[in-house]
C-alpha cells in the first residue's frame, strides 16, 4: 500500500504505512464493490433542478444523479462520483444516466407545459472519450425515442486537456443530430480561448463558485461578467448556476446573463415534486 501511494504522488518519494492508510483503502473498496452492487440493483436515481428564463419562466432541467444506497440512504453526487470516475465505473453510471434523462424526456413530450423543455446532462470526460459514445448515444435516442433536439449534454472544461480533434468530431456528429452542448464549469478549469471558438457549443455555464461570491466579491463580478460578454461575443447563450439570491440574480441581469438555476427557483427533486412545481407555476 505504502509503494503504491509512494508511485502514485509521483516515484521517487517516501510513503509509510500506517493503518489509516489501510482503513481509506478498505473503505474505498468496499463503496466500490456497493457500485457495482448498486450498478446491478438500479438503485441509482435522477433528481431535477429547474432552469428558468429572465422572466422567471421554467425553460428545462438538469438531470443530476442519486444513489440510494440500501443502508447509507440517499447520496448526492459527491459521496461516489470521485470513485465512480477512478474506478472507471462512471462509464456505464453515465449511460445509465443519458439512457434515464431521455426517456423522462420523452414522456414529458406528451404533457403541454413540458414538452418544449430541455434537459441538460452531465458527461464525463472518460464517458466521452469512449470509442463508441456517438454509437451509444445513437442507440439510446432509438430506444427511448427522444427528441435530440431538447437533450444537451453538459461536458466540463477537462475535455480540452487530450485529443481535443475527437472531441470536436464527436460533438459534431451528436449536433448533426440535433443535440445541443453546454460547456459546464467554465472558468474553473482549461478555458483556452483557442479550443473554445472550435467547439460545437451552445451555451457557457457559469460556475457556482464565481455566483456564489456576486455582487460582493469585486474579482467574481469581474470574472463573471467576463464570461457573459465572452459568450455573448461568441453567439454563445449563457446560463448561470447556483443562483442563491435575488440580488445576485439581479447583477447576472443587469449584466446580461438571462438564464438561472439554482435554489432561488428550486432545489434538485425527484420528478414528482419537480412536475408538482412545474404545473404549479404553470396555472399561476
Amino acid at each position: 500500500l505504502a509503494m503504491y501511494e509512494a508511485k502514485r504522488a509521483g516515484r521517487n518519494t517516501l510513503r509509510f504505512f500506517d493503518t489509516q492508510v489501510q482503513a481509506t483503502v478498505v473503505a474505498a473498496a468496499a463503496l466500490e464493490a456497493d457500485l457495482r452492487a448498486g450498478l446491478e440493483r438500479e438503485e441509482f436515481r435522477l433528481h431535477y433542478q429547474i432552469q428558468v428564463d429572465d422572466s422567471g419562466k421554467p425553460i428545462g432541467a438538469e438531470a443530476l444523479v442519486r444513489w440510494q444506497h440500501p443502508q447509507r440512504g440517499l447520496l448526492a453526487p459527491e459521496a461516489f462520483i470521485g470513485l465512480a470516475e477512478k474506478t472507471g465505473l462512471i462509464v456505464p453510471i453515465g449511460a445509465w444516466v443519458l439512457e434515464a434523462a431521455c426517456a423522462q424526456l420523452t414522456a414529458w413530450a406528451a404533457q403541454p407545459g413540458m414538452r418544449q423543455f430541455t434537459l441538460a446532462v452531465n458527461v464525463s470526460a472518460k464517458q466521452f472519450r469512449q470509442p463508441d459514445f456517438v454509437d451509444q448515444c445513437l442507440a439510446i435516442f432509438v430506444r427511448t425515442g427522444v427528441n435530440p433536439n431538447q437533450l444537451k449534454l453538459e461536458p466540463t472544461e477537462s475535455l480540452l486537456l487530450e485529443d481535443v480533434d475527437d472531441t470536436i468530431a464527436k460533438m459534431t456528429a451528436l449536433r448533426a443530430q440535433g443535440v445541443r452542448f453546454a460547456l459546464d464549469d467554465f472558468g474553473t478549469g482549461y478555458s483556452s480561448l483557442t479550443y473554445l471558438r472550435r467547439l460545437p457549443l451552445d451555451q457557457l455555464k457559469i460556475d457556482q463558485s464565481f455566483v456564489h461570491d456576486i455582487p460582493d466579491e469585486p474579482n467574481a463580478c469581474v470574472i463573471v461578467r467576463t464570461i457573459i460578454v465572452l459568450g455573448q461575443s461568441l453567439g454563445l447563450a449563457v446560463i448561470a448556476e447556483g443562483v442563491e439570491s435575488e440580488k445576485q440574480r439581479k447583477f447576472l441581469a443587469d449584466s446580461g446573463c438571462r438564464l438561472y438555476q439554482g435554489y432561488l427557483f428550486g432545489r434538485p427533486v425527484p420528478v414528482d415534486a419537480f412536475e408538482a412545481a412545474v404545473n404549479c407555476n404553470h396555472r399561476s
